[in-house]
């Protein structure tokens, strides 16, 4: 699947690039140090990246389709409905039948999934306040300006609205 990329080299200049690479440096060390903190949900090596993902995608938004994680991850409706299937296998997700329409997969964490997941998010977050706690106020205050921003720029680089409606009618959910 083809993403968007919004390149003008016209208004794209130098500190933009450096700030660009200096933002993704400090977001992968940020997730580095929360994995080394607190681990994970699983063991290592129990699930994929992308599975993990999807996991963590639906203990945010329970009862989500195969389609709208697709969309949401950029990822085409067939992978997804891989990681789907595999992650039912293993005991981690439960498909539901929308109540209007069976032709729709509702997704859930099972119960003990979604509690591990939910003590070791709180674990993390409980952590990351720590940390949060014992930054000067004008820092504290310039993350809490930072964190809507950097949640826009995810949202500008996701796919355009054309790739999500094409995710959308690629394929029916199962």
């Amino acid at each position: 699947m083809a993403m968007f990329t919004r390149m003008d080299s016209a208004r794209v200049g130098a500190g933009d690039l450096a700030l660009a690479d200096d933002l993704f440096a400090a977001v992968g060390q940020l997730r580095r140090q929360g994995r080394r903190l607190g681990g994970g949900p699983f063991p290592d090596g129990t699930l994929s990246g992308a599975q993990v993902e999807l996991v963590r995608l639906v203990r945010r938004r329970p009862g989500l389709s195969v389609a709208e994680a697709a969309a949401e991850l950029a990822l085409a409706p067939n992978t997804v409905s891989t990681l789907v299937g595999q992650l039912v296998g293993a005991d981690v997700l439960t498909r539901v039948s929308d109540p209007k329409d069976r032709r729709v997969a509702r997704l859930m964490l099972t119960t003990p999934v979604r509690q591990r997941v939910e003590r070791w998010r709180d674990q993390r977050a409980l952590t990351a306040a720590g940390a949060i706690a014992d930054l000067q106020a004008s820092q504290r205050a310039d993350l809490e300006r930072a964190v809507p921003i950097i949640a826009r720029l995810a949202a500008a680089l996701g796919p355009t609205d054309e790739v999500q409606q094409g995710c959308q009618d690629q394929v029916r959910d199962e």
